[in-house]
């Protein structure tokens, strides 16, 4: 194994040993004795940074039982999400043991219970956030029991997965649009999106801006990207197109996230809409579902991390020329 494959593959290791996982067991594992001390301290250096932001991680073999059961000890809360009808839900759910070939999890009891639409075999995605991470992972449904001693609700059994995913948790954190970029959104009511995208920006087809669906102008409105993390984002919307939304609604998002780059599309909740100071516009702060669920929504949220990483880096530049130029002539 090389050098830069070692040190990628170590990613998450803080989060491994914040799980009680021995960091020191795991360079002697892996770090072949011949390396120099040099070399052996810049892995021991970026595996307890927890790598690059922009890095996702992988526990596979026996990590996800172990990662697994110290969850359901510490009885860390997680996030459950699945479609049903064409739409997406979200539901808060505590791991309550595992088995050999199941993993047993229970619908967090609320003051306003909503029923819960799930069958078994529907596939489902799971995140919870531990320790220096957010751990996901999607599995399916494979049976509904009854909680016992009559008590409600129910316990929902899943499949036990053979690999969970880890994202550093600083990609959480919302990061501004860097000020010399303007990212146009366009967002629509789920379900509602009927055709072909459109062309934006002087009819440019080659440079990956984002783009409306072809449908009547209600169905659609444009907005613009004010911050975005790996979990979120906050979009403000002009008064003037009439926006038409409610807090808990699911809506479709679509962005470029930089020139020529490929648009990014995912649905999102809104958890809270604002007016903004002028009153010319209302800002959306959505929450991001769904990405758990499938392989392609995990690469989606790889790119997010990645954009969240760009956007950091940009913003800081931006903040070191500005001081640079703002400092004193030495004289």
């Amino acid at each position: 194994m090389g050098f830069g494959t070692l040190r990628k593959s170590l990613i998450g290791g803080s989060v491994l040993r914040s799980l009680g996982l021995s960091f020191r067991r795991i360079l002697q594992d892996v770090v072949p004795a011949k390396w120099g001390r040099r070399r052996k301290a810049r892995i021991s250096r970026d595996v307890r940074r927890g790598i690059d932001m922009n890095e996702v991680g992988m526990l596979c073999g026996g990590e996800p039982r172990k990662t697994l059961q110290t969850v359901i000890d510490k009885k860390v809360p997680a996030i459950m999400s699945y479609l049903s009808k064409g739409k997406w839900h979200v539901a808060k759910v505590l791991l309550t043991n595992l088995g050999t070939c199941r993993l047993d999890a229970e619908v967090s009891r609320t003051k306003r219970p909503h029923p819960i639409n799930i069958r078994p075999d529907q596939p489902v995605g799971v995140s919870l956030k531990y320790g220096y991470g957010k751990f996901i992972f999607e599995t399916k449904v494979v049976a509904l029991e009854p909680l016992p001693g009559g008590q409600s609700g129910g316990r929902i059994v899943l499949e036990v997965p053979d690999r969970i995913e880890i994202v550093q948790r600083r990609s959480y954190f919302r990061v501004d649009v860097p000020a010399l970029l303007k990212v146009n959104t366009f967002l629509w009511h789920r379900g509602r999106q009927k055709a072909e995208p459109k062309d934006n920006n002087n009819g440019s087809q080659d440079r990956g801006d984002a783009r409306a669906p072809l449908a009547p102008e209600a169905d659609y409105w444009q907005g613009k990207l004010i911050d975005i993390s790996a979990g979120g984002a906050q979009i403000a919307v002009d008064t003037s197109q009439e926006p038409d939304f409610k807090n808990g609604q699911f809506i479709g998002v679509r962005f470029t996230p930089m020139p020529y780059e490929t648009p990014l599309m995912f649905n999102a909740q809104i958890r809270n809409i604002l007016p903004t100071a002028d009153g010319k516009s209302v800002c959306l702060g959505l929450q991001i579902v769904g990405l758990e669920a499938s392989c392609e929504g995990r690469q989606i949220l790889s790119r997010l991390v990645g954009i969240v990483e760009r956007y950091y880096q940009i913003n800081q530049s931006s903040v070191k020329q500005q001081d640079f130029q703002g400092a004193p002539n030495a004289i």
